[in-house]
């Protein structure tokens, strides 16, 4: 199954090239299953040691290595849900390659990664013709190649908009993907190269837009959007996006739970050298940490770790979990480059059925920022 996810060419001239590194397009396609128009899927990754519950290849019990081959989740406690209102199932914890396939980690590292992800029951990878100028979903693609899973186990989703340096390889034109784009993707999905679309960082007035089109003309709307979403970056996600997918059943995919590395408290003395806010062309990032409110924002992450001990996880496991509670957030993508930084974040998993509304409030009071909305949590 692949999903597609497009941006307007009018939001996107004024993006910088720092919101264009982050969207890594504006579009989303969403692939799966057989007959996908051709188009190649991308690479995985291999795994490592297991924590709570969770396992690496080579340390499947006999009877369920079978079930874990499959990506069914039923042996390792993944929980799924529909993509927005769609009919389509998704692992609540998928799997991007932002900053990592293609640049930050090997092909190696990268396959050995997505092993774990896959026989851990996650069945969502996200990437984008962006991310390492295309070297990303070369990677994914040929790792999916090579490893032969069941193309119908596995959901892969790709945005759009920044191809090439070429005038023909950027945009939403039909020369690029095809002419406007609600009807540019109800063709992709047509031609059997997608089977649903989504946006990436639009806002709630363009996304209605886009329904609206789509329901005037009898064309295909968007079932999710990609957004930004942590303890420190919660208004749209929790103020916008609700009503969204109560009226037209846009749900979330949300990427960077842990802040770029901020929550994991790694920032706290210094920038280490093997992260990436040292990684050339990220010196934004840097600056951001180093920043008034980089510090401010560290003070909180050493707050939060009494409740994390508390509760029996770390504080990376507790924040991509708070994620997770929100509501219309269909998966939550992981951007990891170790194995052991994989299994440490799937287990967060375990730490959903512990964020009680008590908890939540112990949380929200701490961080000060709670967007003035009612709205629910799940777990």
């Amino acid at each position: 199954m692949q999903v597609s996810i497009a941006c307007t060419e009018q939001n996107l001239r004024s993006r910088s090239t720092e919101e264009r590194l982050c969207a890594g397009g504006r579009g989303v396609l969403a692939q799966g299953g057989p007959g996908n128009g051709g188009h190649q899927p991308p690479k995985g990754a291999r795994g490592l040691v297991a924590v709570a519950g969770l396992r690496a290849p080579g340390q499947n019990l006999p009877h369920i290595a079978f079930l874990l081959r499959e990506s069914t989740g039923l042996a390792t406690g993944m929980k799924y849900r529909n993509l927005g209102k769609s009919g389509l199932r998704v692992s609540c914890l998928g799997l991007g390659t932002w900053v990592t396939f293609g640049s930050q980690i090997s092909d190696e590292t990268a396959e050995n990664v997505m092993t774990i992800a896959y026989e851990n029951g996650v069945n969502l990878f996200d990437t984008a013709e962006v991310y390492a100028s295309g070297k990303a979903e070369k990677t994914l693609g040929n790792i999916l190649r090579s490893k032969g899973w069941r193309r119908s186990s596995y959901v892969v989703t790709t945005k759009i908009y920044w191809g090439g340096q070429a005038e023909t390889e950027r945009g939403l034109s039909r020369k690029h993907i095809i002419e406007e784009i609600v009807r540019a993707m109800t063709y992709v999905i047509n031609q059997g190269m997608a089977m649903y679309w989504g946006t990436s960082r639009w806002s709630a007035m363009e996304i209605m837009e886009a329904y609206s089109v789509a329901r005037q003309f009898n064309l295909v709307p968007p079932v999710c959007e990609q957004a930004e979403y942590h303890m420190f970056q919660r208004d749209k996600v929790e103020s916008q996006l609700p009503e969204l997918y109560h009226k037209i059943g846009v749900g979330a995919v949300t990427w960077s739970p842990l802040a770029c590395g901020l929550i994991t408290g790694k920032y706290e003395e210094r920038v280490p050298e093997n992260c990436r806010a040292a990684i050339k062309g990220y010196q934004w990032l840097k600056e951001k940490l180093q920043s008034d409110d980089g510090r401010k924002q560290q003070a909180k992450i050493k707050e939060l770790q009494p409740i994390a001990e508390r509760l029996g996880c770390t504080v990376a496991q507790l924040a991509i979990a708070w994620c997770l509670r929100s509501e219309g957030v269909s998966s939550v993508l992981l951007g990891v480059s170790s194995a052991e930084q994989l299994i440490e974040n799937l287990g967060a998993i375990q730490v959903l059925a512990q964020l009680t509304p008590p908890v939540i409030q112990e949380i929200d009071a701490l961080l000060g920022n709670k967007p003035n909305t009612k709205k629910e949590s799940r777990a």
